[in-house]
């Protein structure tokens, strides 16, 4: 479809497309373009170097100053990812939870899962700079067991997303979402629950991280997946750190800081107890699954949650290191947050 076709597609309230395992549905808030005519090289792997070096001068005394607070229209559900693509756009994919899952009891399993599917939808939703609501795609069908919208990637051409069951050792279903129409492409279907994913554009090579990330999946884009809706199989990879779930990742790239080895970058959250959760952000190298890197973030939103909960994209702007996070959920605000640029000078835990 020509650009100006997709112009014209726009003005139309809601466009319906069904494929054999997706159904898009756009709600058009604004008759303006979803995503520049030309799409723009993603923010993370632009930076991948210098985003490597600021990063290595992070620790727990690092001063990070709000740059920003941006209110995003509408109810925005559960925000899981985010990117932002050019200067004005924001991407973010989200989960509409119709039916909630139920847990079966205290250590019950059945079928390798601990609770009720539910249902609900998978959302993309575009936003603006100024946080008003571009578009609301459904990705989903009504009743979809499927609707778990995870950590997003966008490598300069599609976004990347897996959706899933809202629950573990489950299914999940990887897609490309092209930023100008919304429009899904069914690549695969995964025999677990996947709540990321990340594009690495040297080894055109796809890396899933399941539930809690505990486990990351890599299919590499050469290989021939099963027909849908048969399960592909994987090499499943451990996570070795416990210090945070890894909620939404991006890719950087192979920096010179650590061999050319693939690096994404992740943020999340652990919850220790009832009271208790922590955050933080990492770097991680693709390939092992070993933090190269990691430093705890402290901060809140104004709701009360930890800021690394699920969306996070970053980027270099005047050499300083600035992150945007989506924490709340349904009301949410995007926190646009700078690190100063100078090393902080850190104290041991021990005394003094």
């Amino acid at each position: 479809m020509a650009y100006g076709a997709r112009i014209i597609l726009a003005a139309v309230t809601t466009i319906a497309y069904w494929a054999s395992v997706a159904a898009l549905n756009v709600t058009i808030k604004q008759n303006v373009s979803f995503a520049p005519a030309e799409l723009p090289a993603p923010y993370a792997a632009s930076n991948c170097d210098e985003i490597v070096e600021l990063f290595s001068r992070l620790g727990r005394s690092t001063v990070w100053n709000l740059v920003e607070k941006v209110p995003f229209e509408g109810d925005t559900y559960e925000p899981e990812g985010i990117v932002r693509i050019g200067n004005n756009r924001y991407f973010v994919s989200a989960g509409e939870y119709t039916s909630k899952t139920v847990k079966y009891g205290n250590n019950v399993v059945i079928n390798g899962t601990d609770r009720t599917a539910g249902s609900g939808f998978a959302h993309m939703i575009v936003f603006d700079d100024k946080g008003k609501r571009i578009a609301d795609a459904t990705l989903t069908e009504r009743g979809a067991i499927e609707y778990h919208n995870g950590g997003i990637d966008y490598d300069g051409e599609f976004i990347w997303a897996t959706i899933a069951q809202y629950r573990p050792n489950t299914t999940a279903t990887l897609m490309r979402i092209d930023p100008h129409t919304l429009e899904p492409t069914v690549i695969l279907h995964i025999a677990d629950h996947e709540g990321g994913v990340v594009h690495d554009t040297r080894t055109d090579s796809l890396v899933m991280l399941n539930w809690g990330s505990r486990n990351a999946s890599t299919w590499r884009m050469h290989d021939k997946p099963a027909p849908y809706p048969s399960f592909t199989t994987f090499h499943a990879k451990r996570n070795p750190s416990y210090y945070i779930d890894y909620q939404d990742c991006k890719y950087l790239g192979h920096p010179r800081a650590f061999d050319q080895r693939g690096i994404m970058i992740c943020s999340g959250v652990t919850s220790l107890n009832s009271t208790i959760t922590i955050g933080g952000v990492a770097l991680v190298d693709i390939e092992t699954m070993i933090p190269v890197a990691e430093v705890p973030i402290t901060i809140s939103s104004d709701l009360g949650a930890a800021i690394t909960t699920n969306p996070m994209d970053v980027t270099v702007v005047d050499g300083r290191l600035r992150f945007y996070f989506l924490p709340d959920q349904h009301n949410s605000t995007l926190y646009v947050f700078e690190a100063e640029p100078n090393s902080p000078f850190e104290f041991g835990g021990g005394p003094q």
